[in-house]
């Protein structure tokens, strides 16, 4: 130890003498107490209680009354157009917003709708509580934690003084516009689980582009299309197919659609290879295809993910989400992983000019799987 280690700068070293007299700087080094604390400290008390305006002034009190309505009334208003904007608002139309660009306008309008009605609600709740409010401190000592009788007694004392110290009865606007607020405020949760409910989607689910505009009396055309490169959109020949090779397809006319072109290719999406036919053990999987080259969905069963990774030495596709794997040569059907149906194929052949063609519409519904699911 040298003599700044024995010395620290700052002054000189100083001992504190009776406990809790005499700080000790950080920079004053090693500092030797007289030991131990003292069994029991000091109890500080309390600081005196300042008042606040609304106890002073009856004035200043109904100012806050107002104050905490007109807040419980901000939530009333916000819910109320909540309402008005989910029903009254397409879903389809947007809106500028400047700093971020266009976005949905009923999403814009509903999340500020919700947004001021919690807000009406927690600001009006704070204010009544900091200014309306019974103030006062307590102390409280421990005891043991089942409580004794008499104190379970007391809890509901001050259950009771809770309610009249709230002065629910003495302020009728707070306890209407609160009762507002907290009533309405239910609407904006049930209302979209109710709304989203409906309508039943029907054969949506069950059909894709490659059935054709629905008609008029419900029914499909399931007239051929072509099966074109995604994203290329161009026509594949058969002969441009050789064995181990991969195309990942959709309908011709899906890209001419004015809206919802991703849910339509979501359902329509299709992966094209071509296996040797003695490779092939399903008799439907080649009564459905042309010479070996074979058409199946490429959404996976489990829950939707793209099928596009293709082993040609194994024949297996592979979901890489979830891992789920299918044997093209067993019909696609699950060798492995989560999915529990085999992917859906498209039959096909070719036209004139030797170009892939479909046969006719999947028979059964695409992707995963939903209660009401059937055949198309």
């Amino acid at each position: 130890m040298n003599e700044q280690d024995s010395q620290p700068t700052g002054g000189e070293v100083t001992h504190t003498g009776e406990f809790g007299k005499g700080a000790v700087r950080l920079d004053q080094g090693h500092v030797i107490g007289d030991g131990g604390i003292p069994a029991r400290f000091e109890n500080p008390g309390f600081r005196p209680h300042p008042l606040r305006g609304a106890d002073l002034d009856e004035g200043a009190a109904k100012r806050a009354e107002r104050i905490v309505g007109g807040l419980f009334l901000l939530s009333i208003l916000g819910t109320l157009g909540f309402i008005v904007g989910y029903f009254l608002i397409p879903t389809e139309s947007t809106v500028f917003v400047p700093g971020i660009g266009r976005m949905n306008a009923a999403h814009l309008v509903l999340g500020v709708c919700m947004a001021l009605s919690l807000l009406g609600i927690g600001l009006g709740a704070v204010q009544w509580a900091k200014t309306l409010m019974n103030d006062h401190e307590a102390v409280e000592d421990r005891h043991p934690q089942r409580s004794a009788d008499e104190d379970r007694r007391r809890f509901v004392e001050i259950l009771n003084e809770g309610d009249r110290e709230s002065q629910l009865s003495r302020r009728p606007l707070i306890k209407y516009a609160l009762g507002g607020a907290l009533g309405l405020f239910a609407v904006p949760v049930v209302l979209p689980l109710i709304g989203g409910l409906g309508p039943m989607p029907g054969d949506d689910l069950s059909v894709s582009f490659w059935n054709g505009e629905k008609e008029e009396d419900g029914s499909y055309p399931n007239e051929p299309l072509r099966l074109m490169r995604d994203p290329q959109n161009t026509p594949i020949k058969a002969s441009e197919v050789t064995i181990g090779s991969v195309f990942h397809v959709m309908p011709e006319g899906l890209l001419d659609l004015e809206e919802h072109i991703l849910e339509a290719k979501a359902k329509a999406a299709v992966i094209v290879m071509r296996l040797d036919p003695d490779d092939i053990k399903s008799q439907k999987e080649k009564d459905w295809g042309h010479q070996g080259i074979v058409a199946y969905s490429k959404i996976c069963t489990h829950v939707g993910c793209p099928v596009g990774l293709y082993e040609q030495q194994t024949h297996h596709l592979l979901c890489p989400c979830h891992q789920s794997t299918f044997d093209v040569t067993q019909d696609c059907k699950v060798i492995f992983g989560p999915a529990k149906r085999p992917l859906p194929q498209l039959p096909i052949t070719v036209d004139d000019e030797g170009y892939l063609i479909s046969k006719g519409p999947f028979r059964e519904a695409t992707g995963p799987s939903f209660w009401e699911r059937g055949s198309a």
